[in-house]
């Protein structure tokens, strides 16, 4: 359940949770990225503990090269959909013929057209990529302490488990400001929202440098 907290991690959901205007929704980006992290971890850990398959230290640090490139594509989505999305083009079909009418999505209106959500797809898909990134650590960690691959699998789904219930907790936490903000403070529910993807790419810009040049992964 720390693990949860690392805050690349924290930073993603924060980001993913904050397109949405429903606590459940919220929740279940934290459930789904746990998911994604726990399959990651689980077949990484099937194919070291029970293959003996070693990760090299480049593909363990572009991995977490991967992670910052994730959170800053997350964050200028956010922007990006402030920015240029603020007018909005619906297509209906009335008696066989298509029209087209735009509305503004400026802030302040606070009026939902009743898009549907983005597809938890991609909050499987970041899971997983965190799940790769730190797998590694996580590896070394579990072949220094398991006496047997039974236990080692095991030792890995009840990581899991609590990485689930922690991102959980913090998905719904996270997801609290954004859904009360959403239908009374429409200028404030924009600002935090646009704090929260400024946030996802300063931080990926950060982890991108701190790998790549820190880490010498472009060494």
């Amino acid at each position: 359940m720390e693990h949860a907290l690392d805050a690349d991690h924290v930073v993603a959901v924060s980001t993913m949770v904050s397109q949405h205007r429903s606590l459940r929704r919220a929740s279940m980006v934290g459930i789904v990225w746990g998911l994604g992290h726990t399959t990651t971890l689980f077949l990484v850990g099937l194919a070291v503990i029970l293959f003996k398959v070693r990760i090299p230290e480049r593909l363990s640090l572009s991995m977490e090269f991967a992670v910052g490139l994730v959170l800053v594509t997350l964050g200028a989505s956010i922007i990006k959909g402030y920015l240029g999305g603020r007018v909005h083009a619906h297509a209906h079909r009335h008696g066989g013929e298509i029209h087209l009418h735009f509305h503004s999505h400026a802030a302040g209106e606070g009026h939902d057209h009743g898009h549907p959500p983005p597809q938890h797809r991609r909050s499987l898909l970041v899971g997983m990529i965190h799940g790769l990134a730190g797998s590694a650590a996580l590896m070394l960690l579990v072949l220094g302490t398991i006496r047997t691959p039974a236990l080692g699998l095991l030792y890995i789904l009840v990581f899991g488990a609590g990485s689930i219930l922690g991102m959980l907790g913090i998905s719904t936490l996270l997801g609290l400001p954004f859904v009360l903000t959403a239908e009374r403070f429409a200028s404030i529910h924009q600002r935090i929202r646009i704090a929260a993807g400024a946030t996802s790419v300063a931080y990926g810009v950060w982890i991108m440098a701190q790998v790549g040049i820190g880490e010498g992964l472009f060494r």
